[in-house]
């Protein structure tokens, strides 16, 4: 017990230490050259940013309007599909006794040439919806690259025009 006592007593001291507030550096009074420095500065980072706004809003765009796309395009695929099935059903229900045989196993035949063309359909509209949404991924974290590029430049040119 006096030992957890005199842990917990010890860790309240190295805390309040290490809580205390560091000494406040010295504050250098700035120069019309740091000054005009900041200001160009923190005007490129806004240029970025809106940039950076304008490609994201772009990107989100291309994606949203990509997924509408397949979803009619599979919508679409869907759909044909279905009738060109019903279609070879109708026909296989009108044959006649002899003929209804050979009939439904046509039907069958087209059941699943329809349905392969159709997941096909879908398989490709979801393919070409990925590969915009990488695309506008990559256009985001680049543009966002870009900001952070500006961001830093002008911390350097700040930077600069102090030493001066």
């Amino acid at each position: 017990m006096n030992k957890l006592l005199a842990t917990l007593i010890a860790g309240l001291f190295v805390s309040g230490a290490f809580a205390q507030a560091p000494a406040a550096p010295a504050v250098t009074p700035a120069t019309p050259a740091v000054v005009k420095a900041e200001a160009k500065a923190d005007n490129a980072t806004a240029k970025a940013g809106a940039a950076e706004a304008k490609v994201d809003a772009k990107a989100d765009t291309k994606v949203e309007k990509a997924e509408v796309t397949a979803a009619k395009t599979k919508v679409k695929a869907k759909t044909k599909a279905h009738k060109a099935k019903s279609k070879a059903h109708a026909k296989a229900v009108k044959a006649e006794p002899q003929d209804k045989v050979a009939a439904e196993a046509k039907a069958e035949k087209v059941d699943v040439k329809a349905d392969a063309k159709a997941d096909k359909a879908v398989v490709n509209a979801t393919a070409k919806a990925d590969k915009v949404k990488v695309d506008a991924k990559a256009e985001k974290v680049n543009a966002a690259t870009a900001t952070t590029a500006v961001k830093a430049e002008g911390k350097a040119d700040v930077k600069a025009a102090t030493g001066k």
